[in-house]
């Protein structure tokens, strides 16, 4: 029996409340508790890299700000990305140490985990060495930034179902034109049912981490936070 990966499902969550419980499961992992894995959707929210710059920030914050959209600047690395409903954020906190992984391996496992979920739902998809993330020929479908801090990950990857693009048209989406960001909705003409989504997401994320999903990953029903 392989390791277990704890799973905590939210079918909304908001931001900061998830990035409070993403760090408080990184304490725990660091302390040998199991690695877990949060998946959620969050309310219209952009997120800001390492990469940008103090000035950038505030400019950001001052244009979303007229459009009610909140700013947080996070330790991952990258620029700027948009999450909201219709887009299934992953956020896998695991010790990569005892997984027996690099930075480099563990994105690629995620990427790969992506790609298999996206062929169960009839679409086919691929990575790029030049750009971390899924893509659909030349258009982006689901984006990827990592921290890891004393050896465990932080942040993780989020993956456009049925989102309002137009959004990313605040933004330059991780350092691309809006135009690139693309969903399954726009692929196929339909998005995936959230449930089975979030059950393919859980099943191939733990399976190419090598562990084993446990917890609510059949249904929304909201587990404790803790």
């Amino acid at each position: 029996m392989p390791p277990v990966l704890r799973l905590h499902l939210f079918e909304h969550l908001p931001y900061a409340r998830g990035l409070e419980l993403m760090r408080r499961l990184a304490r725990r992992v660091r302390g040998g508790a199991a690695p877990a894995l949060i998946l959620c959707q969050h309310q219209p929210v952009v997120t800001l890299g390492r990469r940008v710059s103090p000035a950038e920030a505030e400019s950001l914050r001052a244009r979303l700000a007229a459009h009610g959209i909140p700013v947080f600047a996070v330790e991952r690395g990258g620029l700027a990305t948009y999450h909201g409903p219709g887009q299934v954020v992953a956020y896998p906190v695991v010790s990569l140490p005892s997984l027996g992984l690099g930075v480099r391996e563990l994105v690629t496992r995620l990427e790969e985990a992506v790609i298999a979920v996206l062929a169960e739902l009839g679409l086919a998809a691929g990575r790029r060495h030049d750009h971390p993330g899924v893509w659909v020929g030349p258009r982006k479908i689901a984006s990827l930034g990592l921290a890891v801090r004393r050896g465990v990950s932080l942040h993780g990857l989020a993956l456009n179902n049925c989102p309002s693009l137009e959004h990313f048209a605040l933004i330059s989406p991780c350092g691309l034109s809006p135009q690139t960001m693309t969903s399954l909705e726009r692929e196929t003409g339909r998005p995936a049912e959230p449930a089975l989504l979030y059950r393919l997401l859980a099943v191939h994320l733990a399976r190419g981490l090598g562990l084993e999903p446990v917890g609510e990953h059949h249904s929304f029903a909201r587990p404790t936070a803790g």
